[in-house]
C-alpha cells in the first residue's frame, strides 16, 4: 500500500488541501472558503473554530475516494504573523487577529523606539509593522489587559489547527523568526520583547523544526475520518517557505517571485546580516541545520487587479488584456500607476501610504490603464529588489509563480522593467503541495530538501526583456520613485527621507 501525505494551507479568505502519494503524485486537491470579519475600521479578526470546521470538511471530502488507512504523515501551513491567544482549556480566548490587521498602526512609532535598546533592536524596530504578533500582543497589553492575563500559549497562524489536531502548541523557527519576538542572529526568542508584551515565559509555543513530529493525531480526529492512531502530524510553517519548497527556491537556491494577493519577492541568503530590507526567514528542518530566506511583499498585489476589475471597472475583456496588450506599445504611454493602495511593509514601513495614477489625460484608454498598473506593481518589485540588495544578475532569471504568473503580458512586463529573464514555473507548485511534501520527508518516503523540487517543477516559458521597451521602462522608474515624496508632499507639505 502507497503511504499518503496530506498538505493544509490556511490562508486567508479559504483553506485548500492536496493529499499526495510517496512519489509525489498529486491525488486529490480542494479548498474550502471562509470570511474574516472587519468589524472596525482596521480590524480584521476570525474565530479559529471556523478555521477548524472547514478543515474537517476538506479532509473528509478529499479522504472521500482514498483509503484513509494509506495515511502516514499530515503537514500545516498558512498565513504569516495572524496571533491566536489560547487559554487554560485549550480554546481562543477572543478571534484571532489576522496578518492585515491595521489596528496597531498608530502604536508603531512608540513601539520602534522601545525596540531600538534591545539586542537585534535596529532590525526589530525596523521590521515590525502591522499584523505582526508582537504588534498585535502589546495592543492586547494596552486595550485588552483583562484577555492578556488569561493566556496560556500564543500561537501562529498554522499553529492552530497542527494544535486541533494534536493537542500540542508548537511553532517552527519560520513564525517565530518573522514574529518580532525573536532575536534571528542570536536563535532565541528576545526577552526585551517578552517583557515589553507583559508574557511570562511559559505563554511561549516550544520551537521546533519545521519536519520535525508536533505529535500523533488526536484519536477522536483519527476515529472521525477512520485513520490510524500513529497519524503524524509535523510541526509546519509558514506559506512562503513552503511555497519556496515547493518551487526549489530553498532546496536548489534561486530568486522566486510570487504572484498572488500580495506579490512576495523571496531568495535564500547565506547570512541574515547582509539585507538591509526585507524579512529575514530563519528555516530549519531538524532544529540541526539552518538556512535563511530574506522576503519582501508588494503589499496590494493580486488584490489590485481585484479592486479595478470588480469595483472600478467591470471589464468583459479581461482575460484578452492579460494575454494580448502589446506590452512595447503601451510602454511608450507616460501613464504612472503607484501601486501601494493599502500601504507597505517593507521598503517604507508605512501603513498610510496609498496609490496614485499619475499622467492621465483626454486620450487615455482602459486599455492604458490596465496596463500602467500592471506596470506600476513590476515597478514595486524592482524597487523592492533593489532596497533589498538582492543580486539578481548572478542568476541571470527570475523565477515566477502565482495567478498573476498565467498573463503573458505581466511577465514580459516584468522582464523589460527588471531587465532580466522572466521564467513561468509549471507544475504543482503552492504551499499546500510543499507542506505535503515535508511531511513526506519527515515520513521517509523523500530523503533530501533537493529531492522535494525533483520532478515537480518545470520551466514552462520564458520571457527576454525587449531591449527598447527596457530603456523606456528605465526612464520612467526614475520617475516612478519620485512619486513617493510628491505624495508626501500633497498630503502634508513635508518631505520625509
Amino acid at each position: 500500500m502507497n503511504d499518503t501525505y496530506l498538505g493544509i494551507d490556511l490562508g486567508t479568505s479559504s483553506m485548500k488541501l492536496v493529499l499526495t502519494d510517496s512519489e509525489k503524485h498529486i491525488l486529490g486537491q480542494i479548498s474550502e472558503e471562509y470570511e474574516a470579519v472587519q468589524s472596525q475600521d482596521g480590524w480584521c479578526e476570525i474565530d479559529p473554530e471556523i478555521w477548524f470546521q472547514a478543515m474537517q470538511r476538506g479532509m473528509k471530502r478529499i479522504l472521500e475516494e482514498q483509503d484513509p488507512k494509506a495515511l502516514k504523515g499530515i503537514g500545516v501551513t498558512g498565513q504569516m504573523h495572524t496571533l491566536i491567544v489560547i487559554g487554560e482549556d485549550g480554546k481562543p480566548i477572543r478571534p484571532a487577529m489576522m496578518w492585515n490587521d491595521t489596528r496597531t498602526k498608530d502604536l508603531l512609532p512608540e513601539l520602534k523606539e522601545k525596540i531600538l535598546e534591545f539586542p537585534e533592536g535596529d532590525y526589530l524596530s525596523r521590521t515590525i509593522s502591522t499584523g505582526s504578533p508582537a504588534a498585535n500582543l502589546y495592543w492586547l497589553k494596552i486595550n485588552e489587559p483583562e484577555n492578556l492575563k488569561k493566556i496560556k500559549k500564543f500561537l501562529i497562524g498554522p499553529d492552530y489547527l497542527v494544535h486541533r489536531l494534536t493537542g500540542e502548541e508548537t511553532t517552527d523557527y519560520c513564525e517565530a523568526s518573522t514574529s518580532c519576538l525573536y532575536e534571528i542572529c542570536n536563535k532565541k526568542w528576545s526577552e526585551g520583547m517578552r517583557e515589553l508584551v507583559g508574557l511570562s515565559k511559559d505563554c511561549y509555543p516550544k520551537l521546533r523544526g519545521s519536519a520535525e513530529s508536533a505529535g500523533k493525531i488526536l484519536p477522536e480526529i483519527a476515529e472521525e475520518f477512520g485513520l490510524n492512531t500513529d497519524v503524524e502530524v509535523i510541526v509546519g510553517t509558514g506559506d512562503n517557505p513552503a511555497t519556496a519548497i515547493s518551487t526549489g527556491c530553498l532546496g536548489l537556491g534561486y530568486p522566486v517571485v510570487s504572484l498572488g494577493t500580495s506579490g512576495v519577492f523571496m531568495m535564500p541568503i547565506e547570512r541574515p546580516e547582509g539585507q538591509t530590507k526585507g524579512k529575514k526567514i530563519l528555516f530549519s528542518f531538524d532544529d540541526k541545520n539552518f538556512l535563511y530566506l530574506v522576503q519582501g511583499v508588494v503589499q496590494s498585489n493580486g488584490n489590485t487587479f481585484d479592486w479595478w476589475n470588480k469595483s472600478i471597472v467591470d471589464m468583459k475583456n479581461f482575460k484578452e488584456m492579460t494575454t494580448s496588450i502589446d506590452v512595447k506599445s503601451k510602454a511608450e504611454n507616460e501613464l504612472l500607476f503607484y501601486p501601494h493602495l493599502a500601504g507597505d511593509k517593507t521598503i517604507y514601513a508605512d501603513p498610510e501610504m496609498r496609490g496614485a495614477f499619475i499622467g492621465i489625460n483626454l486620450s487615455t484608454t482602459q486599455e492604458d490603464m490596465f496596463y500602467a498598473i500592471i506596470e506600476g506593481l513590476c515597478f514595486g518589485f524592482r524597487e523592492l529588489a533593489e532596497k533589498m540588495h538582492l543580486p539578481l544578475e548572478k542568476y541571470g532569471t527570475v523565477k515566477v509563480v502565482g495567478g498573476g504568473a498565467r498573463s503573458p503580458v505581466w511577465l514580459q512586463t516584468m522582464a523589460n522593467v527588471l531587465n532580466i529573464s522572466i521564467e513561468k514555473m509549471e507544475g504543482m507548485i503552492g504551499p499546500a503541495f510543499g507542506i505535503a511534501l515535508l511531511a513526506a520527508y519527515k515520513g521517509g518516503s523523500i530523503t533530501s530538501l533537493e529531492q522535494i523540487s525533483e520532478g515537480t517543477v518545470n520551466i514552462e516559458c520564458r520571457y527576454e526583456p525587449d531591449p527598447e521597451a527596457v530603456a523606456v521602462c528605465q526612464e520612467k522608474y526614475l520617475k516612478y520613485l519620485r512619486i513617493r515624496k510628491a505624495l508626501q508632499y500633497i498630503k502634508d507639505g513635508n518631505i520625509e527621507e
